[in-house]
């Protein structure tokens, strides 16, 4: 096991760099430039000018050079500054931005973990039934709709029609000057349609992947003694059944993780949420490289760890992969 993981550690590494030299040839190729984005409202900007700015930046050099230099910054966890006007760190932006996404996304990922699970119990236990097809309908709809056109119509609804939400950033204006509870419970109104639309839309997914692996292990012949000896139904499905269908469910938990940042670039630019996903759409549309790579790169690195801690996850939980690998 140790041998292992230390082998899969040393992989991440050249993988990290492989991505990250896709990722920043594959920006560099898109249609236009920081500097034209830039100059593009101002015609009297003359082309020395544009010049200057292209050598300021760097884009001057050919690309293999900028990501030389770029990849050598990395190492030193620089991400060098953003290319907007106000030319701050990478870092300093992410910082600011982080913790809104990652709160945001794992709320709605426990909320997601913790519905569609139960319900895929439910619909596996009671196969074929009424229960089953009611449970098929309602996260199949949640499949089906828009998650975008799904929260427009919420914000028209409980923030237009009814006024009982907000329906954009995360604190009402003078929030800074409430007590701390009802701070929390403002910043709580706030992000309750952008939560409750995440956590709607990836039901679907996890409940039938939860439902196909748990009727895979009822079928299986140690179930069928275990009801045959007299066990109960509870004790069949929750002690028995339903460890050994969480295996697979641990590794989409693995896949989960880069979520956490990448995976509100909907719902906060349509709830003008300022956190990552906002961050980075910004970033795309005013090409600003820097910005765009350190928010790449720290997906990739969640991306690798979430799969190196499923694989962990799956070989702690299932003994026969933990003593095979050994």
């Amino acid at each position: 096991m140790a041998n292992y993981l230390i082998k899969r550690i040393l992989m991440l590494i050249p993988l990290l760099i492989g991505i990250t030299l896709i990722t920043f040839t594959v920006i560099h190729l898109a249609p236009g430039e920081p500097v034209e984005m830039q100059t593009a409202m101002s015609p009297k900007v003359s082309a020395q000018s544009r010049a200057r700015l292209r050598e300021f930046y760097g884009l001057d050099k050919p690309l293999y050079v900028q990501y030389g230099l770029w990849i050598s910054h990395l190492a030193r966890l620089d991400f060098g500054r953003s290319f907007a006007p106000d030319n701050r760190p990478v870092l300093d932006k992410i910082k600011e931005r982080i913790p809104i996404t990652i709160s945001l996304n794992v709320i709605a990922l426990i909320l997601e973990f913790g519905i569609a699970i139960p319900i895929g119990i439910m619909a596996a236990v009671h196969r074929d039934t009424l229960l089953d097809r009611g449970i098929s309908v309602f996260v199949f709809v949640g499949f089906a709709v828009p998650t975008f056109w799904l929260a427009l119509l919420c914000m028209y609804l409980f923030g237009v029609k009814l006024s009982w939400l907000p329906i954009s950033g995360i604190h009402s204006l003078g929030s800074e000057h409430l007590p701390f509870l009802a701070r929390m419970g403002d910043m709580a109104k706030h992000l309750l349609l952008p939560v409750a639309i995440a956590t709607f839309g990836s039901l679907a997914g996890l409940s039938r992947y939860m439902r196909s692996t748990m009727l895979e292990v009822l079928s299986q012949d140690y179930i069928t003694t275990a009801r045959a000896k007299g066990v109960k139904e509870r004790i069949v499905i929750y002690r028995h059944a339903l460890k050994n269908a969480l295996l697979p469910v641990i590794t989409l938990l693995g896949f989960s993780l880069p979520g956490l940042i990448g995976g509100s670039v909907i719902f906060e630019t349509i709830f003008a949420i300022p956190g990552m996903g906002q961050l980075f759409y910004q970033g795309v549309m005013a090409r600003d490289y820097p910005l765009v790579m350190g928010i790449l790169v720290i997906g990739a690195c969640l991306t690798l760890i979430g799969n190196l801690l499923a694989d962990l996850s799956y070989a702690l939980a299932d003994p026969r992969i933990r003593h095979g690998r050994g």
